[in-house]
């Protein structure tokens, strides 16, 4: 049989490794060199190592929009970077790039996230703004490459670059014109001192596409966890959103009398399976415009390769807005944002002014070093939960005789 014969005779689902697909078999390796697995791929290893890490598992107890004790069926930190994952996977897979790669990065997306969704991220760098402040992508990298303490050899997880660079680089580059090395936050330019992500450039196919996994994960879930809180209805946002409209009469006419919630199930799984088209359609597009020979071209295009088309974009805006004035500013999520702002001022003042009350693995050597203090300070409270958030506040704050 040729090749053209058995190309046809394939699923198609069988799609050839796009010529810019990142090879695992050419990783540009580690900080600290350790020996090859014999039976995984150096971009499955690492996605292992992510899954099996603390911080990752911490990802159950923190919140995208609701505090994490609202409801048992809202969206955590772990299920979206789970539902993320997938989303990029497939992606990858269907693009013809490296999907353990795509998927290592989306599975480390959100390890930097603190407590309370967005809301925590800024009253930390509030709190941080004499320390150099506080990123969520920066404390992904700490994460990754200090704070996980598994190893004897080194700290953090010894991830390859190609999945590092992905995780501070998903939305483009961090070193331009208007922005330059001294302007990023201290643990990106203390780390690529060391191992150069190459911040002016583009990362890898693969971490694009998790990026907009990311995108289409939150944008599409938002709907479902938004409409089960009752911050609005579906007849509301069909009025507001076209788009979605168009995609619920699809359901409608193909399953006629149809209960509201399955409705509303088959509508965001439909929505999903339209971005997904989309950008496929979009990024082959761009593609075979640019025609990238291999990952180095991908980073060296001085623009995204991977995206959606402008009429999805378009679409995308008009959802954003909706969310932003009926979701997340929604006088319920307000009073939560309300309580977890005073709460980690709180925490953040207290172990300042106090670090003899941080557990004593956490305790800075030198106390005397506010900025070091600050910073270790800043570390315990990113890495709690939600309800260990709450839980230490109380034990700090509160006379009550529980442990």
């Amino acid at each position: 049989m040729s090749d053209g014969e058995k190309r046809k005779s394939e699923p198609h689902w069988v799609v050839p490794k796009a010529p810019f697909a990142t090879d695992p078999a050419r990783s540009r390796g580690r900080l600290h060199q350790e020996p090859e697995s014999a039976h995984r791929s150096p971009f499955e290893r690492d996605r292992d190592r992510i899954v099996h890490s603390g911080a990752f598992r911490r990802l159950r107890g923190k919140t995208q929009v609701f505090v994490a004790h609202y409801g048992d069926h809202y969206r955590t930190r772990l299920t979206h970077s789970l539902e993320v994952a997938q989303i990029a996977r497939a992606l990858a897979r269907r693009l013809g790039l490296d999907t353990d790669l795509a998927e290592a990065c989306a599975l480390a997306h959100d390890l930097g996230h603190p407590p309370f969704g967005h809301t925590g991220e800024d009253v930390l760098h509030a709190c941080m703004a004499e320390y150099r402040g506080f990123d969520h992508n920066a404390q992904t990298l700490r994460v990754l490459t200090k704070l996980e303490r598994r190893y004897p050899a080194f700290d953090g997880l010894n991830l390859a670059w190609e999945i590092l660079e992905g995780v501070v680089k998903h939305n483009g580059p961090l070193i331009r014109d208007d922005v330059g090395l001294a302007d990023l936050p201290a643990a990106i330019q203390e780390y690529s001192a060391a191992h150069d992500l190459e911040l002016q450039s583009w990362p890898g196919a693969e971490a694009q596409v998790a990026a907009h996994a990311d995108d289409i994960a939150y944008n599409n879930h938002d709907i479902d966890d938004g409409l089960r809180a009752g911050l609005f209805t579906l007849a509301e946002l069909r009025e507001s959103v076209p788009m979605l409209h168009a995609v619920a009469v699809s359901v409608e006419r193909d399953y006629p009398g149809l209960a509201e919630d399955r409705l509303i199930a088959e509508t965001v799984r439909r929505c999903i399976g339209r971005w997904v088209d989309d950008l496929v359609a979009e990024t082959q597009a761009r593609a075979a415009k640019l025609k990238p020979k291999s990952a180095a071209d991908v980073r060296a295009l001085g623009a995204a390769l991977v995206g959606f088309s402008e009429s999805l974009r378009a679409e995308e805006a008009v959802l954003k807005r909706f969310l932003m004035q009926r979701m997340y500013r929604h006088w319920k999520v307000n009073r939560s944002r309300s309580i977890a702002k005073r709460l980690l001022k709180d925490l953040f003042g207290l172990f300042l002014a106090e670090p003899e009350t941080l557990p004593v693995n956490w305790r800075p050597r030198d106390q005397d070093d506010v900025m070091r203090t600050a910073r270790r300070v800043c570390d315990y409270i990113a890495g709690m939960t939600d309800d260990f958030a709450i839980d230490e506040h109380r034990r700090l704050f509160s006379l009550d005789r529980r442990d």
